[in-house]
């Protein structure tokens, strides 16, 4: 059941909060031995909150749609009197005293925390099987990638275990393995969700995030933690596709299919001609990793000097490399990223969403590391993240939406606006889940 119904059977006593609770805590212990979605779950925390939860409904204190349903919440973000984990053993033994200001509106809105997702160490990888935990599987298949980094996140709620999940996002860490494990992926804009509690990665791009089964539960989610009303206008959606290829070789067979789902959908959709349009010869992941790198390493070096041999080593190689980004390369990567949001910015003056593949490929085997797309060789971790990494440059919302599958594994759609646009975001959204659905049928 969605987060919606769930709290729609609490209001007509079908159900109690502590029979969810018991219910996700159940079906948690009993997938997690194979996905590996949870690196902690904490069952007496969450009895206690449900039970909280139940005597305040019965007494007629409604704290919203999601007071007393079950949520899960990456390991990365502080929930008080838990381990912080990060996925690293250097960082194990950190209890937080306190919960990250976005936990606290979890609670303040009644939500109960089962407990911590697994995540790419540091939060710094796509693949999601690069952690102290363990890698985090595709509930589609479990010999695949969840994606990463927040890739325990959607496998908690592919696999039915919440209805919502915090991730966070910094080069499409919540969008990535949103497509790759079918659920929704949303990325608010920049600075919009408060990151108080929230261990960094590069804070310039780093975002927080959820996963929800509908685009109805991303809404409500949404709307929590960011402490913003979206309010519905009756318009029709006009779209700019973004044709893939402009950025990063796609799969056709990805490239078909999710035009189709955008151009069945509804909308008044114009492909977008030549995008990004400027002159630089840097790609704009180019771009991206240099401003993530330098800023990933500032934010960890003292991992690196104090414990660096309990760092993966390919987080670690990474990491390193970051180090040798000096000021002037930060700076002119930078310049560029100004250059970028003047691009967006004015076709998001011409359009409503722009339209792309979230990922151009299907989710690839645990451990690969690359790959061939229309006979062209890739790097995995560079596939995965190049069509979500420019829109964290940009800092505009996005939204990752299921739009079918091929050989039997998801593929998604994503759609991105300007910041206070987002009920266009939604509207767009439900429209392709709409789709979908109808399809199906």
């Amino acid at each position: 059941m969605t987060a919606a119904e769930l709290a729609r059977a609490l209001r007509r006593r079908e159900t109690s909060s502590r029979a969810l609770t018991d219910a996700a805590l159940r079906r948690t212990h009993e997938l997690n031995p194979t996905l590996n979605a949870f690196a902690l779950i904490d069952d007496e925390g969450a009895r206690a909150a449900a039970e909280l939860a139940d005597e305040e409904l019965a007494a007629g204190i409604d704290r919203g749609p999601l007071h007393g349903v079950p949520v899960a919440v990456k390991d990365l973000i502080d929930v008080a009197g838990l381990l912080t984990s990060c996925g690293s053993e250097t960082s194990f033994g950190a209890v937080a005293a306190e919960d990250a200001e976005v936990v606290r509106r979890l609670r303040d809105a009644g939500a109960v925390i089962i407990g911590k997702t697994t995540l790419h160490e540091f939060a710094y990888g796509a693949t999601g099987d690069r952690s102290v935990h363990g890698p985090s599987r595709n509930p589609t298949d479990p010999r695949r990638m969840s994606g990463g980094s927040s890739g325990g996140s959607a496998v908690a709620v592919a696999a039915g275990l919440v209805p919502i999940a915090l991730g966070t996002d910094t080069a499409g860490s919540v969008r990535v393995p949103a497509a790759l494990c079918g659920v929704i992926g949303l990325k608010p804009a920049y600075d919009v969700v408060p990151s108080n509690g929230v261990y960094p990665l590069a804070p310039t791009l780093d975002h927080v995030g959820l996963f929800a089964a509908t685009t109805e539960d991303a809404l409500i989610g949404y709307q929590v933690i960011s402490h913003r009303s979206v309010e519905k206008r009756s318009s029709r959606v006009s779209v700019g596709w973004i044709p893939p290829g402009s950025i990063a070789v796609t799969d056709p067979r990805v490239e078909h299919l999710t035009w189709q789902a955008v151009d069945s959908a509804g909308f008044d959709v114009d492909v977008v001609q030549g995008f990004p349009r400027w002159e630089r010869p840097e790609s704009l992941f180019e771009i991206f990793s240099v401003l993530q790198g330098r800023e990933a390493f500032r934010v960890h070096e003292h991992h690196l000097d104090a414990d660096a041999e309990l760092i993966d080593p390919e987080v670690r190689a990474r990491l390193n490399q970051g180090r040798e980004i000096s000021r002037r390369s930060y700076a002119q990567a930078d310049e560029a990223r100004h250059e970028l949001r003047d691009v967006v910015a004015k076709l998001l003056s011409t359009y409503d969403v722009l339209a792309l593949p979230t990922v151009p490929v299907v989710a690839p085997a645990i451990g690969e590391r690359s790959l061939s797309v229309a006979g062209t060789d890739l790097e995995v971790r560079a596939a995965l993240l190049s069509l979500t990494s420019p829109w964290n440059l940009t800092g505009s919302p996005a939204i990752s939406v299921p739009a079918g599958r091929i050989d039997g594994l998801p593929i998604a759609v994503q759609l991105i606006t300007a910041p206070g646009n987002e009920d266009l975001l939604f509207a767009a959204a439900r429209a392709l889940e709409l789709t979908r659905q109808v399809s199906r049928d």
